[in-house]
């Protein structure tokens, strides 16, 4: 296993060998500065400043480019996404830069868009406040100046406000509807870590773990945790155990998919880390039943995993497992993370380009092609590889997993 990741790790890095990259997305996921958060990480990983280098160019691109190449705000696509990764390049020693200076004129833009998104219920991590929310988590965590360390626990706090005003209360826990497309009058109860609930419950689950915030955030956490706790299928025969979504007006649909970006694993990473920043056995209880239930499902072909991408493809899913693996010790989580790693390797088969490796664009046709990306591309499955041969995961942060 190790030999042959580390030959496809080879593959990766040199299709990744690219400065100047076409794309006007500079965010972490989507974007430039992903592509260079791996450009670090393998100089790391190879002890050779080439990469390091390149990732470098890459990263000055994007900052050089603000306001002009590069206008998207998001966190998955745009500035915020690339502030996130200036702070954790900082943060883990790649980079010396001083990110107050560089970041704090757009705190003002940014802001503005995380009111406007949440206020409109757009609270989408990828796309909408709950992204900016992360990444003024990161500043605010990261920051050297109290004044401004003030100014991101106020921007967070307002977040937390209109989160909890927008919250809808019933007897089975609290719950936040989400539009399924701007400017539409469609909207449902998202469940997913890209774009759902456990979201929120993973990042209210942050933020509960400092003392500044917990008062705030601990009701609303428990309580939203409630909501999806309550939706847990007894149905053991189930291929999955909670639904992606629940529209409105609709029987709840159980047929949900092995991912990290919708289905039972994104949902039971958010209640395991809710139930440790709460500090309760009984959540972390139900998410392991969550967890262990989706460690039993294989190559079905009910998963719809066909590529190996981390948003919805094996390596993804092997992320996931292993860090529960790391947090419990349970071998089940160990025996799930290298049958999906090992389903990760066999999915290379597109040719010599990009490791052989391609995204899967349709769920009904066969519509492949390449990325270079953290999130659909081969930038995030060559960061889970040198994350699996180093054991270091740290940057899977910025999907929330770590």
């Amino acid at each position: 296993m190790k030999k042959c990741l580390t030959e496809k790790l080879e593959e990766i890095a040199q299709s990744l060998k690219v400065e100047n990259i076409a794309s006007d997305k500079c965010g972490v996921l989507a974007g430039i500065s992903g592509i260079a958060l791996f450009q670090f990480y393998y100089a790391k990983f190879k002890d050779s400043s080439e990469y390091a280098d390149i990732g470098a160019k890459n990263l000055t691109t994007c900052v050089e480019g603000l306001g002009q190449k590069f206008n998207t705000m998001t966190y998955c696509s745009g500035i915020a996404g690339l502030g996130w990764v200036l702070d954790h390049l900082e943060e883990k020693d790649f980079i010396q830069i001083n990110n107050d200076e560089i970041l704090s004129d757009l705190d003002h833009l940014l802001y503005k868009n995380m009111i406007s998104d949440i206020q409109s219920d757009y609270y989408d991590f990828l796309h909408g406040a709950l992204g900016f929310g992360v990444y003024f988590f990161k500043r605010y965590t990261r920051t050297k100046s109290m004044k401004l360390k003030e100014r991101y626990r106020r921007y967070l706090k307002d977040l937390v406000l209109i989160l909890k005003s927008k919250a809808e209360r019933d007897k089975d826990g609290i719950k936040w509807k989400s539009i399924t497309q701007i400017g539409s009058n469609e909207w449902d109860y998202n469940l997913s870590l890209s774009h759902g609930i456990s979201s929120i419950l993973n990042f209210l689950s942050r933020l509960n773990r400092i003392d500044e915030f917990r008062a705030e955030v601990c009701d609303l956490l428990e309580e939203s945790t409630e909501f999806i706790k309550n939706l847990v299928s007894i149905d053991r025969t189930n291929y999955a155990l909670l639904p992606a979504k629940i529209s409105k007006g609709k029987h709840i649909d159980m047929d949900s998919r092995l991912a990290w970006c919708y289905g039972d694993l994104g949902v039971g990473l958010s209640i395991w880390k809710a139930g440790i920043s709460l500090d309760n056995q009984n959540i972390k209880e139900v998410a392991l039943e969550i967890l262990n239930h989706a460690a039993r499902m294989g190559c079905l072909e009910e998963n719809i995993v066909k590529d190996a991408m981390l948003c919805h493809g094996s390596y993804g899913i092997a992320q996931i497992f292993s860090y529960m693996y790391s947090e419990t010790g349970q071998k089940n989580f160990k025996n799930a993370a290298t049958f999906w790693r090992t389903d990760g390797l066999a999915k290379a088969t597109h040719g010599d380009l990009y490791g052989g490796y391609k995204m899967w664009t349709s769920r009904h046709h066969t519509n492949w092609k390449h990325d270079m990306t953290i999130l659909n591309g081969v930038a995030g499955i060559g960061l889970s590889i040198i994350g699996y041969l180093s054991k270091d995961n740290s940057w899977t942060e910025c999907m929330m997993i770590a």
